[in-house]
């Protein structure tokens, strides 16, 4: 009998310990929620600007890999790299400079060839 009350006590109190756990967890998770934005009447304007965000992130990788396969092919047939981005254009290895992101510009080395987006 007393080792049926020693195992309903051991279960009781492991439940009574999980359940505590399980408490402490959901009010870290619902600070987080609240740091990270999750008020639902802001979570629209949230979305917007994350995705024009990521859209501007994305379009900045796609024209720096653009540009700097355009360099790459230019020095592999010039034995050069191109004096400036409007080489490659004149050269015809792009037929056009495409304009970087809002806000962004260009940052051309031609002694190395190294191309970055940076804030204007």
């Amino acid at each position: 009998m007393s080792l049926m009350r020693l195992s309903l006590s051991m279960g009781v109190a492991g439940l009574l310990f999980c359940g505590c756990d399980q408490k402490s967890s959901t009010t870290s998770t619902s600070t987080n929620a609240q740091s990270s934005g999750g008020n639902p009447l802001t979570a629209p304007a949230d979305y917007v600007g994350a995705a024009a965000k990521a859209q501007q992130s994305t379009k900045k990788v796609v024209v720096n890999a653009g540009l700097s396969q355009a360099i790459k092919q230019f020095y592999a047939v010039e034995g050069r790299f191109p004096k400036d981005l409007n080489e490659l254009v004149t050269k015809e290895y792009i037929p056009a400079l495409p304009s970087p992101p809002v806000g962004m510009k260009y940052q051309y080395n031609p002694s190395t060839g190294d191309l970055k987006t940076v804030v204007q």
